[in-house]
């Protein structure tokens, strides 16, 4: 297996373009209809990976489910995308939704189930690995796991005894705590956050700032996007702050997922993916696959949902019309 996601799946129902959200007793209609797709950082990552490049057999999906309609619809999304899945069924608990209302001009409102995400199993992961052994291994929303959180440490070191390379991306942990994260710090390769999650785990609010703290705990590389600002990675070697690109936004939702997707597409294409690697990337090479991530991001929110608009013709034609002029703008500093 080339790579393997793991991490939350979420049956999410979006509503957009909404003129107000209704106040108590109130109807307002949707313009644009209730729409439902797969979510959540495990399945975003595996498909947007499929749709940007990577063959089927290359990429694999590791989540929980309940035993329910909801996740039935996750993995015949995934099966229909291409992407082999490893679902975990979780007895007598839903699948995880997610009600995502997203009023015209403003940012999105969620309204989490949680689900059966907490429930995720680390011996289901651990077996799915001991088979696959991928070159590459992605966890999304640790922080929303449960045992698995506990247990993340000694997860990514038999990663790392599989020969993968390992790739972070947590949310603020369910328990508000980033302990789990900080034991695990010394096995992570990649890293990637927003600002927010940055300042809530290192307590810094300049983001740079952040991400020289958790490279000083052991984390390989660091990246850290801050919206329409861009993004700014950090390892030992090398500083690099890079604009977004401009585009227009219908849905944000799934940004985030789709740039840890075109990233990982980078590594996989320009890099042997061996554990501890990513530390060393010349500064020219992890430029290019900086680029690659941010394509994918600008790509997704031109669409509704967190895949819908992540292809490999649309990052192309981004990366042709903007590529020149982002890293012209694009600062670099070997250490």
């Amino acid at each position: 297996m080339l790579v393997t996601c793991a991490g939350i799946l979420v049956a999410d129902m979006f509503a957009v373009d909404l003129p107000k959200v209704s106040a108590p007793g109130e109807l307002t209609f949707v313009p644009r209809g209730i729409e439902m797709y797969v979510g959540g950082h495990s399945a975003n990552v595996s498909i947007n990976l499929r749709k940007i490049g990577l063959r089927e057999g290359e990429v694999s999906c590791v989540g929980p489910v309940g035993q329910d309609l909801f996740g039935e619809f996750i993995e015949n999304v995934l099966r229909s995308n291409g992407v082999i899945p490893h679902l975990q069924r979780v007895p007598d608990v839903g699948t995880s939704k997610d009600l995502i209302l997203v009023v015209k001009g403003e940012d999105r409102r969620y309204h989490v189930d949680i689900g059966a995400n907490l429930y995720l199993a680390p011996d289901h992961v651990r077996s799915v690995l001991a088979v696959e052994k991928p070159q590459i291994l992605y966890i999304g929303a640790t922080g929303m796991l449960g045992t698995f959180d506990e247990n993340l440490a000694e997860i990514l070191q038999s990663a790392r005894s599989h020969g993968c390379l390992t790739f972070v991306d947590p949310v603020v942990p369910f328990t508000g705590k980033w302990d789990s994260l900080c034991r695990a710090s010394k096995w992570v390769d990649v890293f990637h956050c927003n600002n927010v999650e940055a300042r809530s785990m290192t307590g810094q609010e300049d983001p740079m700032k952040a991400a020289e703290v958790l490279v000083k705990e052991g984390i390989g590389l660091v990246i850290i996007t801050i919206g329409e600002h861009g993004l700014l990675a950090r390892s030992a070697k090398v500083r690099l702050e890079m604009p977004a690109l401009k585009v227009s936004i219908v849905d944000p939702s799934g940004a985030g997922d789709a740039f840890c997707a075109g990233m990982i597409y980078g590594l996989v294409k320009k890099t042997g993916c061996e554990p501890e690697g990513a530390a060393k990337l010349p500064p020219e090479i992890l430029r290019d696959i900086l680029l690659e991530g941010v394509a994918a991001g600008a790509a997704c929110v031109t669409g509704v949902g967190a895949t819908t608009a992540v292809t490999r013709e649309n990052m192309d034609r981004l990366i042709t019309e903007q590529a020149s002029q982002t890293l012209r703008r694009t600062t670099i500093i070997a250490q």
